[in-house]
């Protein structure tokens, strides 16, 4: 309980965060499809800022990363309530844009995470584990 309610008070101090996030995570472009690769990167910062300006999801960040000799080569975090971001996930414009990235990146993936309130509660469970365990 004591590493719960540490954990929480640090994860307040910068105000409410989302429970919940999405990472959407992508390798490099299909040879050959680099031209597609940026139209439906774009396509798809459009509609993650849309998701974002319409109250969807509460955040977007993305990222892409410097060359590293790994798969990753860039990614997105959409933040916000849990089943808001189940919605989305679910949604047909969601899975048609997931659908277009796979066909001309690689490594294309996409994983639930927790965060906020709920990153503090998993936790708490894990520490009080951790002390049944030791």
């Amino acid at each position: 309980m004591t590493v719960q309610l540490r954990y929480r008070a640090a994860v307040r101090k910068g105000g409410e965060m989302a429970d919940a996030a999405l990472f959407i995570g992508w390798g490099s472009p299909v040879r050959g499809r680099e031209a597609k690769a940026l139209e439906v990167f774009g396509e798809s910062v459009a509609y993650w800022s849309g998701l974002e300006a319409d109250g969807s999801v509460e955040s977007v960040q993305t990222f892409i990363l410097e060359p590293h000799g790994g798969d990753l080569a860039g990614f997105t975090l959409l933040s916000g309530d849990v089943e808001k971001l189940q919605t989305v996930r679910q949604s047909e414009e969601f899975q048609r844009i997931l659908i277009r990235a796979g066909l001309i990146v690689e490594n294309l993936g996409l994983v639930n995470a927790t965060t906020g309130d709920a990153l503090a509660t998993a936790m708490g469970s894990f520490g009080e584990e951790v002390a049944a365990l030791t």
